[in-house]
């Protein structure tokens, strides 16, 4: 059986790895449990602060804060830092182009 070399994909294409980034942020349940809160806070104009996040999800504040790093990596979320606190905020672009870029490529 002869096996096939595979696709060179070129990783220094924004679009993959903008798709690579929010696919990665959104392959975890809890992140998008998180991702949705939010989404919802934001739009009911509710502050979303770390402290708010811990306390709805039965996780420690560490994995909280991991989760939410890979959210703000991928550019899902933002913070904003005010005093000792942090505030989330949805970033609804990032989310629409990600699905128009997959939907391009596929």
């Amino acid at each position: 059986m002869r096996v096939r070399k595979p696709e060179v994909i070129d990783e220094s294409n924004e679009v993959y790895t903008r798709i690579a980034a929010v696919s990665d942020a959104l392959a975890h349940p809890l992140r998008i449990e998180i991702y949705r809160m939010v989404l919802e806070c934001n739009r009911n104009r509710i502050p979303v602060r770390n402290k708010d996040i811990v306390k709805r999800f039965p996780h420690s504040q560490a994995t909280i804060s991991q989760h939410m790093q890979k959210l703000a990596y991928a550019g899902l979320v933002t913070a904003k830092k005010e005093g000792t606190s942090s505030y989330y905020y949805a970033n609804i672009g990032v989310i629409e182009k990600y699905a128009r870029e997959l939907r391009q490529i596929t």
